[in-house]
C-alpha cells in the first residue's frame, strides 16, 4: 500500500520546514532578567562562630533531611508524612498541573499538522451522480512567531511551572519541619508527664510522713497542709499532660495523614547528639537563594518578566498561515494513485489600528505585575535573612542557658535533698523542704523546655538555611 506523504507534491511537503524556518528566527520582546543586588550582609561572621556549639560550616543545602535527623524513630515518622500528608499531595498534584500547561503552551510554538480524508457524492436535477474524494494534510492558522509572543508565553508557563515545583519543595521541606517540632513537642510533654508523676509520688509520700509526725504530735496541721499543697498541684500538672500528650499525639497523626503506631512516639526527650547532626549552617548569605521558596519567588518573577514580552507583542502585526497540500479524484480507489495533486496556502496578517488603550493597559498590567513579583521576590530574602539571623541568635546563647539550668537542676536537687534529711531528722522545719521541692520542681520543668527550645532551635536551623532536600532526596 502507498503511503499518503508520497504523494503530496514537493511544496507541500516543504511547508512544515519552512515553517520551522521562520519560527528560528523569533526572538521575544521580554526585558533581559538580571538578579536584583539588594542591601544585606555577605556574611553572618558577626553571629556565626563554628565553636557555638551544634554548628558547622557545611551548606545546609548539600546535606539531605535523611543524614541530618540520627533518631530512627523521628526519621521513620517524616518518611510516612512525606507519602501520606494530604497538603503536599495538593502540592505535588499542582506541579504536575503546572508541568502540563507548561508542555501545552510548548506545542503551540511548533504548528500542528493534521491529516483528513472526505468524499462527496451527490445527484443533481438532471440525474447525473458526481463523486469526489480528496486527501489532505496541512497545517491550519498556525501563527508565526515573528515578535516572540508564543516564545515569552512558554516562557512565562515554563517559570511558572518552575515555581510550582520550587513551592513544592517548600512545601516539604516545610512538612519535615512541622513533623519535627510536632514530635519534639510531644517529647517534651512527654518528659513533663514523667517528672509530674514522679512529684506527685514524691509529694505524696512527703505527705504521709507528715500525717504520721502530726499523729505523734512532732508536727502541726500546717505542715501536713503544706504538703498536700504541691501533691496537688503536682497531681493536676498530671492531668493537664495527659491531655496535652493526647492533643499531641492527635496533631502529629493529622500532620502524617495517618495514624501512627505508639511504637513510633516517643516517651522522652532525646539528647541534641542523639536527635541531629550538627547543623549546616553554611559561610554566606548566598546560600539563601538556594532556599526553595526564594527560588520560587524569583521564577515567579521571571515568569512576569516574560508576560512583559507577550503584551509588547500585542502591539505588532500577526501572521497567521493555513496550507493544506493533497489529492483529489472522482473515484476512491484511484485517489492515490491516479487523482490529481491539490494545494492551498493562506496567509493572513493582522495589524492591530484602533483597540481604545487595550494593548497600553495590558503592557502596564504586565510591568505593574512584574513589579510587585520583584519585591515579593526581594521581600523574601529579607524574610529569609531575617529568619537565619534570629536562628542562629538563639543558637549562639542557647547552650549557655542549658549549662546554667542543668546547674540550678543540680544545686536544687541537693538542697532538697539536704532539706529533706534535715527534717526527717528534725534538724530543720517541714516549710524548707517544701519550698526546696517546689524549686526543683520549678527548675526541672524549665529545663524540659529549654532542652525543647535547643532542638528545635537545631530544627528550625537547618531548614532556614535550605536543608531538607538535596537533588538527590527530591528526586527519590
Amino acid at each position: 500500500m502507498t503511503k499518503l506523504s508520497t504523494d503530496i507534491p514537493r511544496p507541500a511537503r516543504l511547508l512544515p520546514l519552512a515553517c520551522a524556518l521562520l519560527l528560528a528566527g523569533c526572538s521575544s520582546l521580554a526585558p533581559d532578567y538580571t538578579r536584583s543586588e539588594l542591601p544585606l550582609a555577605n556574611d553572618w561572621q558577626h553571629s556565626l562562630d563554628t565553636n557555638v556549639a551544634g554548628l558547622s560550616a557545611e551548606q545546609a543545602v548539600q546535606v539531605p533531611w535523611k543524614n541530618f535527623i540520627h533518631e530512627p524513630l523521628l526519621a521513620s515518622v517524616i518518611s510516612l508524612a512525606l507519602e501520606s500528608n494530604r497538603s503536599l499531595r495538593q502540592s505535588l498534584a499542582d506541579v504536575a498541573a503546572a508541568r502540563a500547561t507548561y508542555r501545552v503552551q510548548r506545542a503551540d510554538q511548533l504548528p500542528q499538522i493534521d491529516a483528513g480524508l472526505s468524499g462527496d457524492r451527490s445527484q443533481s436535477s438532471s440525474g447525473d451522480i458526481s463523486s469526489s474524494y480528496q486527501a489532505e494534510i496541512g497545517l491550519s492558522s498556525y501563527e508565526i512567531d515573528l515578535f516572540g509572543k508564543n516564545r515569552s508565553l512558554t516562557e512565562a508557563q515554563m517559570e511558572a511551572y518552575l515555581a510550582s515545583e520550587a513551592t513544592a519543595k517548600a512545601a516539604k521541606i516545610s512538612l519535615i519541619g512541622e513533623i519535627a517540632n510536632a514530635w519534639l513537642t510531644l517529647a517534651a510533654d512527654q518528659s513533663a508527664l514523667t517528672l509530674a508523676k514522679e512529684t506527685m509520688d514524691n509529694a505524696q509520700q512527703a505527705m504521709e510522713i507528715t500525717q504520721k509526725r502530726l499523729s505523734l504530735g512532732v508536727d502541726s496541721e500546717i505542715d501536713v497542709l503544706s504538703a498536700a499543697t504541691i501533691y496537688h498541684n503536682a497531681r493536676a500538672d498530671t492531668a493537664a499532660y495527659k491531655t496535652q500528650v493526647a492533643q499531641d499525639i492527635n496533631a502529629l497523626n493529622l500532620l502524617v495523614g495517618e495514624t501512627l503506631d505508639d511504637s513510633l512516639l516517643p516517651i522522652a526527650l532525646p539528647d541534641s547528639a542523639t536527635l541531629v547532626n550538627d547543623v549546616p549552617a553554611g559561610l554566606s548569605s548566598s546560600v539563601l537563594l538556594q532556599r526553595p521558596d526564594v527560588l520560587a519567588a524569583e521564577h515567579s518573577l521571571k515568569s512576569a518578566n516574560a508576560d512583559i514580552g507577550v503584551a509588547r507583542a500585542a502591539f505588532f502585526p500577526t501572521l497567521s498561515l493555513t496550507a493544506t497540500g493533497g489529492v483529489a479524484s472522482t473515484l476512491l480507489t484511484d485517489l492515490f494513485s491516479g487523482g490529481s495533486s491539490i494545494w492551498t496556502i493562506a496567509p493572513s496578517l493582522t495589524l492591530p489600528i484602533f483597540d481604545a488603550g487595550s494593548n497600553e493597559a495590558n503592557l502596564a498590567y504586565s510591568e505593574a505585575i512584574q513589579q510587585k513579583t520583584l519585591a515579593a521576590y526581594e521581600y523574601a530574602i529579607q524574610n529569609a535573612f531575617a529568619e537565619v539571623a534570629d536562628a542562629l541568635a538563639r543558637r549562639t546563647t542557647i547552650q549557655q542557658q542549658l549549662d546554667a539550668e542543668n546547674a540550678l537542676v543540680t544545686a536544687a536537687t541537693r538542697q532538697y535533698d539536704l532539706s529533706l534529711a534535715r527534717y526527717s531528722n528534725g534538724v530543720d522545719s517541714f516549710q524548707n523542704t517544701l519550698e526546696a521541692q517546689r524549686t526543683l520542681y520549678s527548675a526541672q520543668q524549665a529545663l524540659i523546655t529549654t532542652r525543647q527550645a535547643d532542638l528545635n532551635n537545631r530544627i528550625v536551623l537547618y531548614r532556614v538555611l535550605g536543608g531538607g532536600l538535596s537533588d538527590a532526596a527530591v528526586s527519590s
